[in-house]
C-alpha cells in the first residue's frame, strides 16, 4: 500500500517545520521497499548511522542479513520517498515471544533512519507511522523497539518490562519499549507476554 504525507510545514517535535515557499511543496511518498530500493536504503542507513570508527555501520549489514531470513515481512519494510529520492526507512521484522511453554509472534521495529539532509522535518515520524499502520492492517498485535523514549512515546510505546516482556536489553529500562497495536479485521487475538527472542542477525549489531 502506498501512502502520502506533506511534511513541509507539518507539526513536528519542537514546533513546526519551516514552511518555505508553499508553491514548491513536495509530497512524501510512503511505500514498501522494492528490489530497486536496496542500494538507496543502504545509502540512507550508512549516512544516518555514520560513525568515525567504522567504515560501514552495522545497521546496514543488519538489514541485508534480515532480508534473507524468515523474519522478513515484505509489506513491513517501509521507505519514505521525497522528490523521487529514498530519504527514510523503517523496518519491522518478526520476533517470537516465549511464554507458557509456547511461542507467539511479535514484531521488532528497527532500524529507523532518515537521510541527514532531510532530518527534522517529520520524515522519520511519517515512515514509522506508515510501518505501524501496515502492521495493524496485517493483524499484528505487538511491536518491540529499543530506542529513544522521547521519540517513540509519540506513537504510544511504553516500557516493555512493565508489560511483562523481557529481552537482553531489559536492563536498559526506558529504551526497551513495546506498543500494543489496535485490533483489526485481520487480527484481534491476545497480546503475548514473556521473553522476546530476536533472529540471529540482531546479535551482531
Amino acid at each position: 500500500m502506498i501512502r502520502t504525507a506533506t511534511p513541509i510545514g507539518a507539526t513536528v517535535a519542537g514546533g513546526r517545520a519551516p514552511a518555505g515557499n508553499l508553491a514548491r511543496v513536495t509530497t512524501l511518498r510512503l511505500r514498501p521497499e522494492g528490489p530497486a530500493d536496496t542500494g538507496p536504503i543502504r545509502r540512507v542507513l550508512a549516512a544516518a548511522f555514520a560513525r568515525p570508527d567504522v567504515s560501514t555501520p552495522p545497521e546496514v549489514g543488519l538489514v541485508d542479513e534480515l532480508r534473507g531470513t524468515d523474519a522478513w515481512v515484505p509489506e513491513l519494510a517501509m521507505v519514505a520517498e521525497y522528490g523521487g529520492e529514498v530519504v527514510g526507512y523503517a523496518l519491522l521484522t518478526r520476533v517470537r515471544v516465549r511464554a507458557d511453554g509456547g511461542t507467539a509472534p511479535a514484531l521488532a521495529l528497527g532500524p529507523v533512519a532518515v537521510a541527514p539532509h532531510r532530518q527534522r522535518v517529520g520524515h522519520g515520524s511519517a515512515v514509522v507511522q506508515a510501518a505501524l499502520d501496515a502492521a495493524t492492517e496485517l493483524g499484528e498485535r505487538l511491536v518491540l523497539v529499543l530506542g529513544d523514549p522521547a521519540f517513540y512515546r509519540r506513537f504510544g510505546f511504553t516500557r516493555a518490562d512493565r508489560m511483562g516482556l523481557t529481552s537482553p536489553w531489559s536492563g536498559l529500562g526506558d529504551p526497551w519499549q513495546a506498543l500494543v497495536l489496535p485490533p483489526s479485521t485481520n487480527g484481534d487475538g491476545p497480546v503475548p507476554r514473556g521473553e522476546v527472542f530476536f533472529p540471529p542477525p540482531w546479535s551482531r549489531v
